[in-house]
């Protein structure tokens, strides 16, 4: 991973939509089902804050949950995870390392090979596809 990104807020509201901002910066949720940029290709999907990879469509399955959901992260230090008790519940938040992007959420009901499923907010994610350049 390259060097942490820091950026103030009037820039991160410049640079994101304001439901990326309000998810990524801001630790919103988009509503289930209203991001269909799901792209089942194969390619890498990447933090939309600062571009860094986070996860790969080899790890992508349909949790059914209406957001995208992974077994794993790309590499293990791509992601950093943090103690959620908002809400009035405990869940362990995923952010991008590199910026501290929140992500979604990891939970111990995926399938194997990691029995983990990594809740994304697809508006969080940007796709590149596999030969793009």
């Amino acid at each position: 991973m390259t060097d942490k990104i820091t950026k103030s807020d009037a820039e991160w509201r410049a640079q994101l939509s304001d439901l990326a901002y309000k998810v990524t910066r801001k630790a919103g949720t988009e509503r289930a089902f209203t991001n269909d940029n799901f792209p089942k290709a194969d390619g890498t999907f990447s933090c939309v804050c600062c571009g860094e990879p986070l996860f790969e469509t080899s790890a992508k399955f349909d949790s059914g949950t209406g957001w995208p959901s992974f077994t794993q992260p790309l590499k293990p230090e791509a992601v950093e995870e943090h103690e959620d008790r908002k809400f009035f519940m405990r869940r362990t938040e995923v952010v991008c390392a590199r910026c501290d992007a929140h992500l979604g959420h990891v939970f111990p009901d995926g399938p194997a090979p990691t029995g983990l499923r990594y809740c994304m907010n697809g508006v969080a994610l940007d796709f590149k596809q596999s030969g793009d350049s």
